[in-house]
C-alpha cells in the first residue's frame, strides 16, 4: 500500500518533490497539476532508472485522475523498490479543492480514462445485445466484456485502459513533451 498524500499535503509540499502524472498525454495535456511530469502508467516500467533516481534525491509522488492508476504505479514501483507516495483523489480532488491547474492555450479536453473505458465497455455489451438480435451468439461479446470488468477489478489493471491509450487522442500531441525529452527532465 502507497502512502496517501492529501491534496493539500501536496499543496504545501509542490515544489520541493517530484510529482509523476501517470495519466495519458492528452489526458495529461487537458490539464494537470503545476510541476508535475507525465509519464503515462504504461511507460513507467522504462522510466523506472530515471524515477529510482529522483526517489533518491527526495520525497516522490505519483497523480492521476482518481487516484487508481497511481496506487498502481505505486505498487509498481515498490516492486522494485522505489518508495512513492499516491495522491488521494488525483487531479479531480486537487481541482476541487480550488488549487491551480496548468491547461495550455487551446488545449482539447479528453475524458478521463476510466470515463473513455466505461463508454467503451458500454457501447461494447449493447451492441452485443442488440447484434445477438440478428446474429444469435453475438451476446457472448457482452458477457466477454463483463469477464473483462470483473477480471480488471479483481486483478487491480485494466487491458481496455491500456488500449484506449494508444488511440491518437491519448498520446502525446504537437509540443507536447514525448516520454524522452520527460525522462531527460527528470535526470536533471
Amino acid at each position: 500500500m502507497a502512502t496517501p498524500l492529501t491534496t493539500e499535503q501536496l499543496h504545501e509540499r509542490l515544489g520541493r518533490l517530484t510529482l509523476i502524472d501517470v495519466r495519458s498525454p492528452g489526458e495529461f495535456a487537458a490539464g494537470h497539476i503545476p510541476g508535475a511530469h507525465n509519464i503515462p502508467l504504461d511507460q513507467l516500467d522504462r522510466a523506472v532508472p530515471v524515477l529510482r533516481a529522483a526517489a533518491e534525491r527526495g520525497e516522490l509522488a505519483m497523480v492521476c485522475a482518481s487516484g487508481a492508476r497511481s496506487q498502481t504505479a505505486c505498487g509498481k514501483l515498490a516492486a522494485v523498490g522505489v518508495a512513492a507516495a499516491t495522491v488521494t483523489g488525483g487531479t479531480s480532488a486537487w481541482e476541487r479543492a480550488g488549487h491551480p491547474v496548468d491547461r495550455p492555450a487551446g488545449a482539447r479536453t479528453v475524458w478521463a480514462m476510466d470515463r473513455q473505458v466505461r463508454l467503451a465497455a458500454g457501447s461494447l455489451v449493447v451492441a452485443g445485445m442488440l447484434a445477438d438480435l440478428v446474429l444469435p451468439g453475438a451476446r457472448w461479446l457482452s458477457a466477454a466484456v463483463g469477464g473483462g470488468l470483473l477480471f480488471s477489478a479483481l486483478s487491480n489493471t485494466c487491458a481496455m485502459g491500456a488500449l484506449l491509450g494508444r488511440l491518437p487522442y491519448n498520446r502525446p500531441r504537437p509540443g507536447q513533451p514525448a516520454i524522452e525529452e520527460t525522462l531527460a527532465a527528470l535526470r536533471g
